[in-house]
């Protein structure tokens, strides 16, 4: 391949400030350092434009910069940036509240709290489920993200890097076997195994902890950062059937799944399942840090005055953001738009998958796309090596796409859902021409 994309003398002189001055746990998928973005193409500090299927990691469902989005935050600066929802409340957080409440799968009526990022979101859904139901035990399960803090990355299932060197871990967590049907813990399929993950949970509380003691169970729709793993469509049934029979919250991360990612507002609309309790951030505000949960009015309210919340929580810029974020969805048919990019997007992984035997799984659910890449498709070892020689020469080539997994051999790609077919199809182009090089060796 040639005119490979480089990072520039610009680029180069920031990362030699960044590698003096900034610590290196914060990781770089890119060299390049961005200077504008719109819409779903991202131009970096000397000249170089790309076309983004990463979207912030799943925060740029809407595309970079909606015009009337900027024009609301610019409108609310203004007027005020802060005063503390605690100290002088603010519309735009009743507002945003009103529709969310409305809008999130579960049992109305429901209500909402409001906080910073996905991580904090999930840990005040642990403290009201634990408030509510008067338990202590989550359970969470095999290769979930929930975040990097001591509470949710107890609750993640990954190794390396986000957790090794870092315990003690949050006491009373604990983790069982997901439905990956690619890599069955049981060896079987579905629908023939019946479950049989769902089943191993009841044997869990006989033997590791009393389903008496456990407050929630926290699961992703889609498996995020775990590989975009998605489930049989009455998996959720089971485990909320499970949920209900002990008296334990079912809490649904939808931090990366929801705001229209997959063809829905939220991924649990797929598996017709109402959730007790809704995590949700990323999307939710288009790059303004925000996050919320939302849930059932009586548990939401178990917490009294000023046992959730934070001095940040719910900033005015976020609500205002998060309100547009809702009305150009509806205005512009995101969700159509999703299932029909990512019915695209589909057909393209599954040919580049007849073609490559380096591809071992394609996964979508609306624009939630992935392939998983393995050294041999009996054996499904993992290729690590290959995927992020994948992402590195899809960056080369002008397109930016993310890794993921617990073995680290997922190509995961969440383009912004207002991307134009064109640039959709260059990209793909630029993927196929990409994973067909790697496959070579």
């Amino acid at each position: 391949m040639s005119g490979l994309i480089k990072p520039g003398a610009k680029s180069q002189e920031l990362m030699a400030l960044r590698e003096k001055y900034v610590a290196r746990g914060p990781y770089n998928v890119t060299p390049l350092f961005a200077e504008s973005a719109k819409g779903a193409r991202l131009n970096d500090v000397d000249g170089n434009e790309l076309i983004d299927f990463a979207g912030g990691i799943g925060v740029i469902n809407v595309g970079h910069c909606p015009e009337k989005l900027v024009n609301a935050l610019k409108d609310q600066l203004d007027k005020f940036i802060h005063t503390c929802f605690h100290v002088a409340p603010y519309e735009s957080y009743i507002r945003l509240a009103e529709k969310l409440a409305q809008l999130t799968p579960g049992e109305a009526p429901q209500k909402v709290m409001l906080a910073n990022s996905g991580a904090e979101a999930v840990e005040n859904a642990v403290k009201i489920a634990r408030k509510y139901t008067g338990k202590q035990g989550i359970i969470s399960f095999d290769s979930a993200f929930h975040g990097r803090t001591l509470m949710t990355m107890s609750l993640t299932s990954k190794v390396r890097p986000y957790k090794h060197g870092f315990g003690p871990f949050a006491p009373e967590t604990y983790k069982v076997p997901y439905a990956n049907c690619y890599r069955c813990p049981y060896n079987t399929s579905y629908p023939e195994c019946g479950f049989a993950c769902v089943e191993s949970i009841e044997k869990f509380f006989a033997s590791e902890v009393d389903p008496d003691n456990v407050a929630g169970i926290i699961a992703e729709p889609v498996q995020g950062e775990g590989g975009f793993v998605i489930p049989p469509m009455d998996y959720f049934k089971e485990i909320k059937g499970l949920c209900d029979k002990h008296g334990i919250l079912l809490i649904a991360d939808e931090i990366q799944t929801g705001f229209g990612r997959t063809g829905k507002l939220f991924a649990m609309e797929h598996f017709d399942v109402k959730p007790d309790l809704t995590t949700m951030s990323k999307s939710m505000a288009a790059g303004i840090p925000l996050s919320g949960v939302v849930g059932k009015a009586e548990i939401m309210d178990a917490p009294g005055a000023g046992e959730i919340g934070g001095t940040f929580a719910g900033t005015p810029l976020g609500c205002v953001a998060s309100l547009k974020v809702l009305e150009i969805i509806e205005e512009e048919n995101l969700l159509e738009r999703a299932t029909y990019i990512g019915g695209m997007i589909e057909k393209r992984f599954e040919e580049m998958k007849e073609r490559y035997d380096i591809i071992g799984d394609v996964r979508c659910l609306g624009a939630m796309c992935a392939m998983e890449l393995v050294k041999d498709r009996v054996t499904k070892e993992p290729a690590k090596e290959a995927t992020g020689q994948v992402v590195t020469k899809c960056w080369q080539n002008g397109v930016i796409a993310l890794g993921a997994g617990v073995l680290g051999n997922v190509v995961r790609i969440l383009p912004p859902l207002v991307i134009s077919e064109e640039d959709l199809h260059r990209g793909l182009d630029i993927m196929d021409r990409v994973i067909g090089e790697v496959n070579k060796g």
